[in-house]
């Protein structure tokens, strides 16, 4: 069996439940682990270093004209002859979609299976791993793998409920410029470590968010993990953000709990770095009750530290 992955969050998946050995091409944004793997999905903004404001005009361009922004190295494609393809419909911005992927695989002498994935909600994700590995033939081991993980979110939920740790108001934000909220799985991932998004969009797409709301809604915490942008490159897009008229007067702002994550805990939806989302978050939410392992520590810094060592 030959299996491509248009999807990075797929992709993730299938080496963390260990089916590796059927992959035999991926996106050129997939996880480390696929470092090695044929890159099939490329993308116009590859090596590039844009800004927040130019990736959403570049796109937004993109849009308008009714062209992608991703595209399909066919030949290679044809030259591996898969048996099964994984792809998304979720967000065009973020992964080619299902459209362009029929589009390419049409024109395959042999024509393989394609699965999409589009989870809108937390649980959806969770099936998502079920669906990939049934397309494998390999279910049991996606049910084992989503056990283990199943266990740490009762672990975090089994503290909140012990330490009785009241609700946080937070904001995550999936983008700084325009700034967008987050939509999708991401509400439930908060409210699994012991918060909630009021100006979030459960199980359904993030959207442009009015700065004037946010300082109204002033948040006890503020998490920003753009899409696509690890921990470093979110601080060079800090000062957006801190220029706003009212950024000292929001309460997450005063005690020091605005955090910056990576991307891939929110808005790369496998489970696995999901879960490690919701573990992060708990920690971001209620420092008294958990603590970072050190893996989870590497993925997420508070702002202030970082503006202490600056001055």
């Amino acid at each position: 069996m030959k299996v491509v992955s248009f999807l990075p969050a797929a992709t993730k998946m299938i080496y963390d439940m260990g089916l590796q050995e059927y992959l035999y091409g991926v996106t050129f944004e997939c996880p480390k682990e696929a470092a090695n793997m044929p890159k099939i999905v490329r993308c116009i903004l590859e090596g590039k270093n844009y800004s927040s404001i130019e990736i959403d005009k570049i796109f937004s361009a993109s849009k308008a004209q009714g062209k992608s922004l991703y595209w399909v190295d066919d030949e290679l494609l044809e030259s591996i002859s898969p048996d099964i393809v994984f792809t998304q419909d979720i967000c065009e911005v973020c992964n080619i979609d299902t459209v362009c992927t029929e589009t390419a695989v049409m024109k395959l002498s042999k024509q393989p299976t394609l699965v999409p994935l589009s989870p809108n909600n937390l649980q959806d994700v969770f099936e998502c791993a079920i669906t990939i590995a049934k397309a494998m033939g390999k279910e049991e081991v996606a049910l084992n793998y989503l056990a283990n993980l199943q266990k740490k979110t009762d672990y975090i939920l089994d503290e909140l409920r012990a330490n009785k740790a009241p609700l946080k108001r937070i904001m995550l934000m999936e983008w700084i410029e325009p700034i967008y909220n987050c939509g999708h799985w991401i509400p439930f991932q908060i409210a699994a470590a012991g918060g909630v998004d009021m100006l979030s969009n459960p199980a359904g797409d993030s959207i442009v968010t009015q700065w004037e709301k946010i300082v109204k809604y002033n948040p006890q915490v503020l998490v920003i993990a753009p899409c696509g942008f690890d921990v470093a490159r979110s601080i060079e897009e800090m000062p957006l953000l801190t220029s706003k008229k009212g950024w000292d007067d929001l309460e997450a702002v005063k005690n020091n709990q605005v955090y910056i994550a990576d991307f891939d805990m929110f808005t790369q939806p496998s489970v696995g770095t999901l879960v490690e989302g919701i573990e992060a978050l708990a920690c971001m939410f209620h420092p008294e009750i958990f603590t970072a392992d050190e893996f989870i520590a590497k993925k997420f810094v508070n702002y202030s530290k970082i503006e202490v060592l600056s001055r």
